[in-house]
C-alpha cells in the first residue's frame, strides 16, 4: 500500500481552501489565509499583505488590465500564481527616495522592455525602476518586499478563525 499526495495547483477561478490545525500554542499567534481567495476579493492591483516578517511582507495582488506605475527604493520580487502578466519597466531618471515599500510613480526615463510571467514564473523588480503590470484575464500575483503606504493590511477580513 502507497501513501501518494497529490499536488494540485489552484488560481482565481480554482481553488480549494485549507485549514490549519494547531498541536501547539495559541491559535492566535498563527494566521492563515488563502491568496486566491483575498485576491478574488480584492480591487485590480490592490496590494494586500497576505504574509509579515518585521517590515518585509508578501503582497497578494489580482492582476486585471493594466495597473498603475510603481517604483520602489530596494528590490522587490513578483510570482505569477496563474495566469499571464506582462510587467513593463523603466529606468527612472530620478530613483524614489529610501524609504518603505512601493510608491506610485511616473516613468520619466529610459525604456528597459518587459517579461512575460506564466503560472510559476518570477521576476526582480528592481530598485529604481518603475514598472508597470498589464493581464489580459484576471490572474494572482505575490509580491515580496517592505511593507508601505500602499500596503493593505485587512487580516480581520482575510485570516481564518
Amino acid at each position: 500500500m502507497s501513501n501518494t499526495s497529490k499536488t494540485v495547483f489552484g488560481s482565481l477561478d480554482s481553488f480549494r481552501k485549507g485549514s490549519i490545525e494547531v498541536t501547539q500554542g495559541d491559535a492566535r499567534h498563527y494566521v492563515f489565509s488563502n491568496v486566491f481567495e483575498v485576491a478574488r476579493g480584492s480591487a485590480p492591483y490592490e496590494r494586500v499583505v497576505v504574509g509579515k516578517n518585521l517590515e518585509y511582507v508578501i503582497e497578494t495582488v489580482r492582476a486585471e488590465g493594466e495597473s498603475p506605475w510603481f517604483a520602489c527604493a530596494h528590490d522587490e520580487f513578483v510570482i505569477a500564481l496563474d495566469g499571464a502578466v506582462r510587467v513593463d519597466f523603466v529606468a527612472l531618471d530620478q530613483a524614489p527616495a529610501a524609504g518603505d515599500g512601493a510608491v506610485l510613480a511616473e516613468p520619466a526615463g529610459r525604456r528597459m522592455g518587459h517579461v512575460l510571467l506564466g503560472k510559476g514564473h518570477q521576476a526582480l523588480l528592481p530598485a529604481g525602476a518603475a514598472y508597470r503590470f498589464s493581464a489580459d484575464k484576471a490572474c494572482t500575483l505575490l509580491v515580496q518586499g517592505k511593507a508601505g503606504a500602499l500596503s493593505v493590511q485587512k487580516w480581520a477580513e482575510i485570516c481564518l478563525h
